[in-house]
């Protein structure tokens, strides 16, 4: 346990905000999305109901939105009122493109550590 009482691994201890940023840009890549939809798209990269609750996704698509990063709009919806929907930007696509080799070299780092703590612990 830490100071705080919080075992490290405890995953509200870490901050996820910007892989948040990076997996609602790449489903925005994808398609356009509306706020549920894309909630539920991002459980397939961890994200669960305890993690983030649509408040937290909102307020992220807004800060991505007031970046320049994503653009909306509201559209009638087949049922129910209307949604609004998101869309990445020129913008968005970059940052994203800029991501993934800062992702792939934590991945990297990542499997670097692991491979050593495995190594060092399997004596």
């Amino acid at each position: 346990m830490n100071k705080r009482g919080f075992r490290c691994c405890d995953v509200k201890y870490h901050k996820m905000e910007k892989l948040l940023e990076i997996c609602l840009l790449l489903l925005l890549f994808e398609n356009e999305g509306y706020g549920y939809g894309l909630i539920e798209q991002l459980s397939d990269y961890g994200f669960t109901g305890e993690d983030l609750n649509i408040g937290s996704l909102y307020r992220t698509l807004r800060k991505l939105e007031d970046q320049d990063l994503v653009s909306s709009v509201w559209k009638e919806a087949n049922q129910g009122p209307k949604r609004r929907v998101y869309t990445i930007t020129d913008r968005g696509k970059e940052e994203l493109h800029n991501w993934v080799p800062v992702l792939k070299e934590r991945k990297a780092r990542i499997e670097q550590l692991i491979a050593t703590y495995e190594e060092i612990t399997s004596v």
